[in-house]
């Protein structure tokens, strides 16, 4: 482990150690949680105490236990909102069983009175099928530690993704921890104890948090209450760790180590007493692979992580209390490399784009330098602080009121030498360095009511969000503003020439002729564009210099909101209306009304529901501002091939969904829950890429339509046993023309729909879970299959007016293909090795490419599926990567020493067992090639106490 990380981690540590000694003193439950407390009596009247009390929940796996105090009292914090099953036992009594259901900050208070038992007798309470479902219109999803501690989980670096992904319907997975809720791109917010995070948490764009902060989460993927905004598509409900009530503390240190030289430490340790409690955790992380890469191979992928979690709760009086969150997290990693960015391919003639004979300049750049490898890094940090008080002010009636501010530092660092950048000419000519930053900062209050048939909360969050963006570029591609053109014998026409000397289409004399408008051979294509002026000074290859962008702007919202969920007999409504108000670059304010209803059919154990939303949908917030001015910039309007007619401003859109679902218990051993989706969104968000550079920025297309249908299927536990399985299939429709944003990232006609690159027809996980018996060994079990998502940038054959390749051509009057993207770029030796292209049987090598066309007939893929000749649709039939099952397994021991007070641990994790060869993705716009996690094993060793 190099000792930068370890000193690194072991400051984070001693911060951490430094944080748990504050004194503190009492807490309620805050945000996303509830809490559930009572007195037990027996039937004269008088307290018992020590009587044991069990709070359960079959489905998502969430159990604790406590005893009544001298007085008889007990009590449950930090409970998410869930309904439950209550058990108490004491000697000489029947045990008594109650369901709760918090659904509020407001406290659940019971009344317990034990009846007397004619001798002592052990009774155990089982869950029925009215117990597994939730008379709820909203669909989600719970998960509890108890559950997600023994999911085997593909990603180190991005846990919280991973759990997502793995666990809740409706998520198309993608690289990098990237994940596609119900068919939109990224449009997944969390809430944090509260805490709204509305901006993009993969591990390219933020930090998340820590999956060992994080008690339970529930995902909400139905029609979004109206506390909710922003960004709905799915709502990540977390509720952190706390440590009150816990004495004698509680703690564990574990330490793992795993393939790709991958260790992983961290500690975290709980304490507190009834009236306060601290929650602290610290943990660090270093990899060989910590991005997924464009090879299955790794190639220059190293990275670290270190992160510092602490939630502190005081109460300072019965009514009022503080909590505090804080958190710290810093991430190094590399860019990975392509063998043509590790080999520096691109300065010795990529086979298959370069013309050999006018482009390869053995190995060495404009200034005669050999050029090395790619070295491109990225390192982010971000902080979160976010205190809140509450408020008891009534048996009925809680008020919140939290403050927060998140920031994230975001640095992309190019290659000490600026021409190690350049790649294939699909990817990058330009090297790039950026500094972005984002401060979010706001207030959130709110007040719940409970009463009767009615829970009620009306609050409001005002917010602020600061951005700045520093990007420095320049031109590393001699061939990208050539001011001159020659012919090449090798292809057989007019290619960029490097012209060593020439800067102007003036100049060009002898084999060299001007590469403008005005002359008929210049190619003036994507791949050789016509020479610009304003370039010239920005072009490394001649002389040039670093071109500096810099924006500033910050992004107001107001958000206020009511909601009442009505209870009355077999029914519930959760009735609701929001107002949004955004002020950024552009403006909008909307009423949003929010509808749900649900009824519990008792008899069957069936709930049955139907929820509408109406929603705001506004732009993303990663470089917006280069997106929205980019196309008024002289300098960078050529580099993002601004669309004609888009506004360059990215406007907030509005959405209308609609939901209808089911939720069916067979007995107490299964439950599932089902949901139909339709979304139409216009001003639909997407991303594409500043001219041929790694930076992505947002776009808005006319509208979007997403239909779909998403479930889920659970088995609680039954003798050691459980088994959860989520699916989906949601249709991500999108409509043209673009309107806003720069760029553009398909070229069919205005109004004709796609399905854009995050549509997947089919994906679903199934998790099997087998423990023995409660003290021994266990096993988790994960089969994840993804049909794929679509790969737009894939070669095929058609020229119906619905069926348009831009790569269709013939050979001999037959259908043949080029072997190129959609905007006409020639695709690398490496690119059709990476994707599995063949032709006639021959695959492509990293070194050797396929001939330039081929015939469609005789044009394969082992990782892609190309459609038939003639049957490409964009809409209906597009190419899609191949689909793939991924199986993963973990098999542990807690308590390996069978130890009372100390306890060692033990979990060994096979992620991808089968070493499966698969994609993400190819050439996806926004995110490039990446493959698939190989085979990897991982060791975790654990002390608890």
């Amino acid at each position: 482990m190099p000792t930068s990380y370890l000193w690194r981690f072991a400051a984070l540590a001693a911060i951490a150690l430094s944080l748990s000694a504050i004194p503190i003193a009492g807490a309620q439950s805050a945000g996303n949680s509830g809490s559930v407390n009572g007195t037990v009596l027996d039937p004269t009247g008088a307290v018992v105490p020590n009587a044991k009390v069990e709070i359960h929940n079959p489905v998502s796996g969430f159990n604790r236990t406590t005893v009544t105090d001298s007085s008889g009292r007990f009590e449950f914090t930090n409970i998410p909102f869930n309904p439950y099953h209550v058990s108490v036992t004491a000697d000489g009594f029947m045990v008594f069983a109650q369901d709760v259901e918090p659904r509020s900050s407001v406290p659940v208070s019971i009344s317990v009175k034990l009846a007397v038992a004619g001798s002592t007798t052990a009774v155990t309470v089982e869950a029925t099928g009215g117990d597994l479902v939730e008379n709820d219109s909203t669909f989600h999803t719970d998960v509890d530690r108890e559950l997600f501690g023994k999911f085997p989980l593909e990603s180190r670096s991005s846990e919280v993704s991973a759990l997502v992904t793995q666990t809740t319907p409706g998520i198309a997975a993608d690289s990098n921890g990237l994940f596609h809720g119900l068919g939109d791109h990224a449009e997944n917010s969390f809430s944090v104890d509260g805490q709204p995070i509305t901006d993009q948490q993969s591990k390219v764009f933020s930090n998340q948090i820590p999956l060992d902060a994080i008690q339970s989460m529930e995902v909400i993927s139905g029609a979004p209450p109206a506390e909710y905004g922003d960004k709905t598509s799915v709502v990540i409900n977390v509720t952190t760790q706390s440590g009150q009530g816990v004495n004698p503390p509680h703690g564990s240190v574990t330490a793992s180590y795993g393939s790709f030289g991958t260790p992983d430490i961290g500690f975290n340790l709980a304490y507190g007493g009834k009236k306060w409690g601290n929650f602290i955790s610290a943990s660090g992380l270093d990899s060989g692979r910590f991005l997924d890469p464009p090879e299955f191979i790794v190639v220059h992928d190293k990275g670290n992580e270190e992160n510092v979690f602490d939630r502190i709760d005081y109460q300072i009086s019965t009514k009022d209390s503080l909590h505090l969150n804080l958190e710290y997290t810093r991430s190094w990693f590399q860019t990975p490399n392509s063998f043509d960015g590790e080999n520096a391919t691109p300065w010795s003639g990529l086979d298959g784009v370069d013309a050999q004979d006018v482009n390869n300049y053995g190995g060495r750049a404009p200034n005669g330098v050999i050029v090395g490898a790619t070295d491109q890094r990225s390192k982010i940090g971000t902080y979160n602080i976010a205190p809140s008080w509450t408020r008891l002010l009534s048996s009925n009636a809680v008020f919140t009121l939290g403050t927060f501010v998140r920031h994230d530092d975001y640095n992309y660092y190019p290659s000490s030498d600026p021409f190690a950048d350049l790649g294939p000419p699909g990817l990058q000519r330009q090297s790039v360095g950026q500094n972005r930053t984002l401060t979010n900062a706001g207030v959130r209050s709110d007040i719940s009511y409970v009463h009767g048939i009615n829970n009620i909360k009306a609050g409001a969050t005002y917010e602020q969000t600061f951005l700045d963006e520093h990007d420095a570029l320049g031109i590393v591609d001699p061939t990208y503003n050539s001011p001159c053109i020659t012919f090449s014998n090798d292809q057989q026409q007019f290619v960029a020439a490097p012209a060593p000397g020439v800067t102007t289409p003036s100049g060009c004399f002898g084999p060299y002729q001007p590469n403008t408008a005005l002359n008929a051979n210049a190619p003036s294509s994507a791949l050789y564009p016509n020479f610009n002026p304003v370039l010239l000074p920005y072009d490394l290859t001649r002389g040039g210099g670093v071109y500096d962008f810099n924006g500033h702007t910050d992004v107001k919202e107001l958000a206020l909101y009511i909601r009442d969920n009505i209870t009355k007999g077999a029914w519930s409504l959760n009735l609701g209306i929001r107002g949004d108000f955004y002020n950024g670059l552009t403006t909008a304010r909307q009423a949003e009304p929010r509808l749900g209803v649900a009824y519990n059919i008792k008899k069957t154990s069936t709930v049955l529901r139907i929820s509408y939303a109406r929603t705001l949908e506004s732009p993303f917030n990663e470089n917006l501002i280069l997106s929205s001015t980019g196309c008024s910039n002289d300098v960078l309007a050529p580099l993002l091939l601004c669309t004609p007619g888009a506004s360059g401003a990215l406007n907030p859109g509005f959405r209308n969904e609609f939901h209808a679902g089911i939720e069916q218990a067979f007995g107490k051993y299964l439950v599932f829950s089902g949901e139909w989706i339709t979304k139409y969104t216009h001003n639909g968000y997407d991303f594409s890429v500043l001219g041929n550079t790694p930076i992505t920025f947002p776009i808005e297309w006319h509208n979007s339509k997403i239909p779909g249908y998403a479930g889920r299927v659970s088995i609680p536990d039954v003798h050691g046993f459980s088994a959860q399985m989520v699916f989906s299939s949601v249709a991500a429709r999108f409509f043209q023309p673009q309107i806003g944003g720069a760029g553009a990232t398909v070229s069919t006609a205005a109004g004709l729909p796609f399905r854009i690159d995050h549509d997947e027809k089919f994906n679903q996980t199934t998790h099997l879970q087998y423990q023995p018996w409660k003290t021994g060994p266990w096993l988790g079990f994960n089969w994840r299959y993804d049909s794929g998502l679509v790969a737009g940038n894939a070669p095929c054959y058609g020229v119906g007016a619905s069926n348009d390749c831009p790569q269709s051509t013939t050979i001999g009057g037959q259908p043949a293909v080029f072997l190129q993207d959609v905007f006409g770029n020639p695709l690398s030796a490496d690119q059709e090795f990476q994707a599995g292209f063949t032709c006639n049987g021959v695959r492509a090598t990293p070194t050797s490419a396929l001939p330039s066309a081929c015939l469609a007939s005789q044009f394969t893929s082992s990782l892609v599926k190309v459609p038939a000749i003639g049957t490409e649709d964009d809409d209906k039939n597009p190419p899609r990567i191949a689909s793939r099952s991924l199986f993963d397994l973990s098999v542990g021991h807690d308590n390996l020493f069978k130890g009372d007070k100390y306890k060692v641990s033990l979990q060994l994790t096979a992620i991808n067992i089968t070493n499966k060869y698969a994609l993400y993705n190819f050439l996806s716009t926004f995110s490039g090639t990446h493959y698939v996690t190989p085979r990897t094993l991982t060791a975790e060793l654990g002390f608890h106490f």
